[in-house]
């Protein structure tokens, strides 16, 4: 037997400390499309970004899908856009929205049913304007984690928003783009990436990446309003409009239109509604009749069950309640879709209409557009959804354990804007979104700190993904393309 020398020893040890390498995946296309009336010629790049520890090692790898107009012109803007969850693919922006092609669904608050979903041309895409740069994070979409990363050094508020802002400044270097104008921008929670990475892109270190516009889209940035714990009475406040819109479109309620009775809501539940909630049991009863009918007009529940609730109704028992007699449920993420459940008993819905409507069309499309058309290869499954950010996220931001705790980046926003006096925010929100109220996003960016001569404000007749409904995609792309244009 030969003996083990130290030096063989040595030798085996350094084998198993090198890093391993991860070489990354790079497809491109050339292809032309029609968007915004004019003719465009682009190169469509799905790529890898590898992100690597201090000591070398491969930690996650980040996919791109950018969109660069031919022949390159570094004068033209560049949007960087991601979805939310956390743990959502940019399969929704990407193949709902701004991308050059888009799935065809139903635009009227109806299910996707089966296969095949038509790829079309989507002339709403934003490719006349600015070149487009679709990130997905790490455990969403194609995105992942080495073998033997520790996800708290990714799946969380600051982390998260370290990795993305990495991947752009990457991005910058690798396609001579640091003199350009630039635009971040996100779904939902990607809403609360944006403040959290323009904080880490302008305002953390002095090599910042100056930004030209924020462009929010069902936002979501104080936490406080999504949590109905008991005593936090602001959650029921800014629902409130949110119930008067969805029951008007259910014909449950009369007005003029949606913008009338949201602005109906919106005063009541910042004056009586708010005053008598903050009362608490030291409500009068005859202010709490007069608040309950005023409800119970808005929202077009029934006084009996608004005195049960003690006035309180979480959304998950609006859903089951507005059309109960109906035999339906509302969406959650957005209110025109409705389902019926096993049974009309329950206090709240099985499941989330308005997801599974659309869900199946958005993940073929994504599926069938990077493999087959842009050629990116891989045997794992697209995380439209992604378990593990969700399952793993640390909320905690400075002080707090959780999400529980009051958790509130609009300051980010306000700090960013005051910092960079050209800096532009532009908000997007559907009437009939309860993920993320549209009251909710008026409260937390109408707050002391944020310029308000460079904030604007958009309403559009749909839910959470406003740009399922043709109408408000087409409306959203002119809107984001006049906001773009006026830098």
């Amino acid at each position: 037997m030969v003996p083990y020398s130290a030096t063989a020893q040595n030798a085996e040890e350094t084998k198993a400390e090198k890093p391993v390498s991860v070489e990354p995946q790079i497809r491109t296309r050339d292809m032309t499309g029609t968007f915004g009336g004019q003719r465009i010629s682009y190169r469509a790049t799905i790529g890898e970004t590898v992100l690597k520890s201090d000591d070398g090692k491969p930690e996650a790898v980040i996919v791109t899908t950018g969109y660069v107009k031919q022949p390159r012109d570094s004068s033209r803007p560049v949007f960087f856009l991601f979805n939310g969850g956390p743990g959502s693919g940019s399969v929704w922006l990407q193949m709902g929205a701004f991308g050059p092609k888009r799935v065809a669904i139903p635009s009227d608050a109806r299910d996707d049913g089966a296969p095949p979903y038509p790829l079309l041309d989507n002339p709403d895409s934003l490719l006349d304007v600015a070149d487009l740069v679709f990130i997905d994070p790490p455990g969403t979409g194609f995105s992942y984690l080495t073998d033997g990363t520790d996800p708290k050094k990714y799946y969380g508020l600051e982390p998260d928003a370290e990795a993305v802002a990495k991947v752009i400044r990457l991005w910058l270097n690798d396609n001579g783009r640091w003199n350009s104008p630039k635009y971040l921008g996100g779904e939902s929670y990607g809403t609360t990436r944006t403040a959290m990475v323009a904080r880490k892109l302008e305002g953390e270190t002095y090599n910042d990446v100056g930004l030209n516009g924020l462009i929010l889209i069902s936002t979501i940035l104080d936490f406080a309003g999504r949590e109905p714990t008991p005593g936090n009475e602001m959650a029921y406040v800014v629902t409130l409009p949110n119930m008067a819109a969805a029951a008007y479109y259910h014909g449950k309620v009369q007005a003029p239109s949606v913008e009338a009775i949201a602005e109906e809501a919106r005063r009541f539940a910042i004056g009586p509604f708010a005053t008598a909630l903050l009362k608490g049991q030291d409500l009068p009863d005859a202010e709490r009749a007069a608040v309950r009918a005023e409800l119970s007009r808005l929202t077009g529940l029934s006084e009996q069950y608004l005195d049960n609730a003690d006035l309180r109704v979480t959304d998950q028992r609006f859903y089951k309640e507005l059309l109960r007699d109906r035999g339906l449920t509302i969406g959650r993420l957005d209110s025109r879709y409705t389902g019926r459940d096993f049974d009309n008993a329950g206090e709240t819905p099985d499941n989330d209409p308005s997801f599974y409507g659309i869900d199946a069309g958005y993940t073929a499309a994504i599926n069938s557009w990077a493999r087959e058309t842009l050629g990116f290869e891989t045997t794992r499954e697209y995380q439209s959804i992604g378990s593990d950010p969700g399952r793993n996220w640390q909320w905690s931001l400075g002080s707090g354990s959780g999400r529980n705790a009051y958790l509130n980046v609009a300051p980010f926003i306000g700090q960013a804007m005051r910092q960079n006096s050209q800096l532009r925010l532009f908000n997007a929100q559907g009437y009939y979104d309860f993920a993320t109220p549209f009251f909710g996003a008026e409260y937390s960016l109408k707050r002391t700190g944020i310029p308000q001569d460079r904030v604007e404000f958009h309403y559009y007749d749909a839910g959470h993904m406003m740009y399922v409904r043709d109408e408000d995609r087409a409306k959203l792309s002119r809107d984001i393309r006049e906001f773009i244009r006026g830098r």
